[in-house]
């Protein structure tokens, strides 16, 4: 199954101030699940899990990660 992530970057590398001008980046990934998308997205972009919202209905999960500095907002649903 397919997994569109969209990632918007919320803080910047160098500072802790929001980043008011990105624009989110979607990649489809190939997973047997959503959480294996995810999991493979942190590999690729070596970030780490801060924290994730699965809904109880729908299919759209929200998480929030770190890569060095940075943090990052991501939507992930089925393709």
């Amino acid at each position: 199954m397919q997994y569109t992530i969209e990632a918007r970057q919320l803080t910047g590398e160098h500072s802790r101030r929001p980043v008011f001008e990105a624009e989110p980046k979607a990649i489809v990934i190939e997973a047997a699940t959503a959480d294996e998308a995810i999991a493979q997205f942190l590999s690729e972009n070596k970030s780490e899990l801060v924290s994730l919202s699965r809904p109880l209905r729908g299919s759209e999960s929200i998480a929030t990660v770190r890569r060095d500095d940075s943090v990052f907002l991501l939507r992930i649903y089925s393709a």
